[in-house]
């Protein structure tokens, strides 16, 4: 019976970290306020033991379980169903937030899920070195355990990688209790399958990750960052190539944003200035690690000699104060958008050399159905990542629009998938695009998931309802 469950979790965990009524409903609710559930309670474990021994006594009344850190997903994947024929329990990691080493000599740290990404980030620092995975307008709010779940990305993949790049080592408690502990801090380990990349990226619906053995970078000691006018697409693709080849490593981000996106952000943020003498139609922002800004101006002086006519305007700088004004126009994207209300997000990618044609494809089949409607696109386009988001330059005709959702998804994701790209990039399947995955998902590919889901989940009791 629940109440007996409920008392079982109450004596492992302690009262005041069992949550019900009021005070457990922020938690089933998500960052967006798009997907929100009930569940008969959510727990709050301390360690990794607690969080075992809940698990198993869910397990063996068939209670489902959402896995949750920091509840920022973007895809409704860390909160409870709305509707579901299980009975739901929440175990938030929050209170799993301790950092249990840091090995610079290794270049690495082991950490456990409900760090925060801002304090992992910062510990390292303390050490000389870098985590250098950066989601800025969340770092103080997203957990680890959530970013190694949705395999998270962020403006420096280019460089370092996704967080399944990131990740040395994994401790996971599995469906029916038991406690996998897979935390080598090994660079090379060739003794059979890598069992944690089944966990990274997964949403919670193999089991819970309870700790991380992390990678480590050294710091760069400098940094420059150029701002540069762009005619289109094509012309960031073809500066990043060259750039790549000038520079190679030491690029650690190249993002691209459309005219509309300053626009929002400046009318917005009054804090915010304009970066160009005039309006231009895209922007790059470039940043380069152990280099300064003299290097970086004599590689864009190259590519405008190779190919001028696609570069219009540009300016760099290592002076931290310049570039966070140039990075807070990329920063405050999706905060101006809130702003405005209501618009329909997409998170896909495509290779790097389709970028353009992706968004001239998808700008001029959306434009033709649906006049009047503002496309902000922006992103991560060094790793081929675009947030394509569609909204009504009118803002009263937002509701009107969002009606016609499923077919500007149609129309957005047919694209991409022509294009040999993904649906979802960087911010998982969720519940959102729990069903549009059978369309783009090849049947092979779907069936290998799901018989790996059986295999350790055979009660499907792990965040049912999400990914599949």
């Amino acid at each position: 019976m629940p109440t007996d469950l409920i008392k079982a979790i109450t004596q492992v965990v302690g009262t005041e970290h069992v949550l019900t009524g009021n005070s457990a409903t922020p938690y089933y609710k998500d960052q967006r306020g798009n997907y929100s559930g009930t569940a008969l309670a959510v727990v709050l474990p301390q360690d990794t033991q607690q969080v075992s021994t809940v698990v198993t006594l869910c397990a063996a009344q068939a209670i489902a379980i959402v896995p949750q850190g920091g509840n920022t997903s973007l895809c409704g994947a860390s909160v409870p169903l709305a509707r579901s024929e299980q009975q739901q329990i929440v175990i938030n990691l929050s209170r799993l937030n301790r950092i249990r080493s840091v090995d610079p000599l290794n270049f690495s740290m082991t950490v456990e899920a409900g760090c925060t990404l801002a304090k992992i980030r910062e510990v390292a620092a303390e050490q000389d070195r870098l985590f250098p995975l950066s989601l800025s307008a969340i770092e103080s709010r997203c957990e680890i355990g959530g970013n190694i779940s949705t395999n998270a990305g962020g403006v420096g993949v280019l460089r370092y990688g996704s967080m399944r790049d990131l990740v040395l080592g994994l401790e996971v408690v599995l469906p029916d209790g038991r406690i996998w502990n897979g935390l080598r801090n090994l660079r090379k380990d060739n003794s059979g399958y890598d069992l944690k990349q089944l966990f990274i990226g997964a949403e919670g619906t193999l089991g819970i990750v309870t700790a991380a053995v992390l990678k480590l970078f050294p710091r760069p000691v400098s940094q420059a960052t150029a701002c540069v006018a762009i005619r289109d697409p094509a012309a960031a693709v073809a500066l990043l190539a060259h750039l790549r080849t000038s520079c190679g490593d030491r690029i650690s981000a190249f993002e691209i944003v459309a005219r509309p996106c300053i626009d929002l952000v400046l009318k917005n943020f009054p804090e915010t200035r304009e970066p160009f003498a005039q309006k231009q139609p895209w922007m790059v922002l470039v940043e380069l690690a152990d280099v300064l800004d003299i290097p970086l101006n004599t590689a864009i002086d190259n590519a405008l000699k190779n190919f001028g006519s696609g570069i219009i305007e540009y300016h760099t700088t290592s002076n931290k104060q310049q570039s966070t004004s140039w990075w807070n126009l990329r920063k405050h994207i999706s905060d101006a958008q809130k702003i405005e209300g209501i618009s329909i997000k997409h998170d896909v990618s495509v290779p790097l050399t389709n970028v353009p044609a992706f968004i001239e494809q998808a700008d001029n089949a959306l434009r033709q159905h649906y006049p009047g409607i503002r496309i902000v696109a922006f992103g991560h386009i060094g790793d081929g990542n675009i947030h394509y988001n569609v909204s009504h330059s009118n803002t009263d005709k937002n509701t009107e629009l969002l009606a016609q959702l499923e077919e500007i998804n149609r129309i957005v994701y047919d694209i991409v998938n022509q294009l040999n790209g993904s649906i979802s990039a960087e911010h998982g399947l969720g519940q959102l695009k729990r069903d549009e995955i059978h369309r783009y998902k090849n049947a092979l590919e779907l069936e290998l998931m799901i018989s790996i889901k059986k295999t350790l989940d055979p009660q499907s009791m792990m965040n049912p309802g999400k990914v599949f």
